[in-house]
């Protein structure tokens, strides 16, 4: 399954560029949120796509920075998908 994350700071912010990159690549599912991503927590969506992603699927992403805001927090995310055997690409996928 290929996962899409789409995520601004603000409210007043818009997904919608993200959104649709996400589909053209073939996301199955797009999880969208408004919230400060310094932080991994109170990201209830991302968290959400983490608990449900399995060994094979894909997480894709349209910038770094959407998903992670220090190297630190990207470190553990890239560890945790390894270890459950995903992939993680920014848009667009290079399997496409």
């Amino acid at each position: 399954m290929k996962y899409g994350y789409a995520r601004v700071s603000s409210v007043g912010q818009d997904l919608t560029i993200q959104v649709q990159k996400l589909n053209e690549v073939g996301c199955d599912v797009i999880r969208e949120e408004k919230v400060s991503g310094t932080s991994l927590k109170g990201r209830k969506e991302f968290e959400t796509l983490m608990e449900f992603m399995r060994e094979g699927d894909e997480l894709v992403v349209t910038r770094i920075d959407r998903l992670a805001r220090s190297i630190r927090d990207l470190q553990n995310i890239v560890y945790e998908l390894k270890n459950k055997g995903c992939l993680l690409y920014t848009s667009p996928s290079p399997r496409d």
